[in-house]
Formats: structure tokens, sequence, C-alpha cells
């Protein structure tokens, strides 16, 4: 694993990106903490298809529990994420 501050990422980026594609997991830091990673596609897209998704689950537990809870109660909520260019206090 390659760890490298936000900062250097900003001025390799194009590098780092190539490390990634070859397999290569880069750890990006800010004062010493990791806050994010660098992966491929090919690695970010097969951990995708191993987690259940969140709106699958919430499904599933309606429909086991239909007779505990009424649909008012319980609501799943829709994919999209609010415009904070519009509203900035949505």
């Amino acid at each position: 694993m390659c760890k490298t501050s936000i900062y250097d990422a900003r001025n390799n980026f194009s590098s780092l990106v190539k490390m990634a594609e070859e397999g290569e997991v880069v750890q990006l830091t800010r004062y010493d903490k990791p806050v994010a990673v660098i992966i491929s596609w090919a690695e970010y897209d097969s951990e995708e298809e191993k987690k259940p998704s969140l709106l699958t689950e919430l499904a599933e537990l309606k429909r086991n529990y239909a007779d505990v809870i009424s649909n008012e109660d319980f609501v799943i909520p829709s994919r999209e994420c609010p415009d904070y260019s519009k509203d900035p206090w949505a």
C-alpha cells in the first residue's frame, strides 16, 4: 500500500492513478491521518458486487416484518442526493 499526503497527491495525481490501475492501493492522508483511498475500478466494482444494497436489505426487512410495521412508519429513502446549489440549507 502506498501512503501519501493530499498535498503530494495533488502534484502527482496521474502517477498515483496509474499505480492504482496496476493494482496498488493508494492511501491519502491529511496530517498523517488516513482520509481517502485510490483503488482501481476493477477492485471497486468487485467490492460493490459483494455488498448487499441497503435498499435491498430494507425492502427485505419490510417484507419480513410487514405484520409488525405499517407502511407509514417504514419509508425506503430515495437514492437522490440533495442539490445544495439551489438551497444550501436543505
